[in-house]
């Protein structure tokens, strides 16, 4: 039980740190940025751009503010309800990167302008002519990457293998390599110690 705790905490910290640097940023942007005007970083590849989105992330599905405000709220309950299930540090940084990415852009949603709960979300981070995003987005896209390759691998929340459920998960989150049924006593050493006299054959 206490690597479940740590492993909470490690999803809390995850969290918070995405969700710090989100609001940092955001607030930067909007204090030194025009919207509309574009600073290059990387040529025509990265720049900064101001813009408040009234869609989901990467600039996309715009006039659905209120269903994706839905979707985070949700998204946020079943990331702390499942939180106590965690057997798998690399499940601990998906899952916090996904609770911090959503609740960053939830909170824009319920507290910035028009409304609440169809606030625009302020993005800032250009993508050549493709889009704009927010260090949220970086987090969500970054943690749906991994749930993905973990389900691919078939690691599980709690840290076991598909077709391992009975074993025990190891440090690393991979199933122990015990498979010796529940109650058996592990096997006795038969060799006789030195100096004893050997067991008389069996009739």
């Amino acid at each position: 039980m206490p690597r479940r705790r740590h492993l909470v905490v490690v999803l809390a910290v995850v969290a918070v740190t995405v969700l710090a640097l989100d609001q940092v940023t955001k607030a930067l942007a909007l204090a030194h940025l025009t919207e509309g005007e574009r600073t290059p970083l990387v040529g025509d590849l990265l720049g900064l751009q101001l813009m408040r989105n009234p869609g989901a992330a990467l600039s996309m599905a715009s006039g659905m503010t209120w269903v994706f405000t839905i979707a985070a709220v949700g998204v946020s309950i079943v990331i702390i309800r499942v939180a106590d299930r965690l057997g798998s540090r690399a499940w601990a940084l998906a899952l916090g990167l996904l609770l911090g990415g959503a609740v960053g852009n939830l909170i824009d949603r319920l507290v910035r302008p028009p409304g609440f709960g169809v606030g625009h979300v302020v993005d800032f981070i250009a993508y050549g002519d493709w889009f704009i995003g927010n260090v949220a987005d970086i987090a969500i896209v970054a943690a749906a990457v991994l749930i993905v390759l973990l389900t691919m691998i078939g690691i599980g929340i709690d840290g076991r293998r598909a077709g391992t459920e009975g074993a025990e998960p190891t440090e690393d989150g991979a199933p122990g390599s015990d498979t010796r049924p529940e109650g058996a006593e592990p096997a006795q050493d038969t060799e006789p110690a030195e100096g004893a006299e050997p067991a008389p054959p069996t009739p």
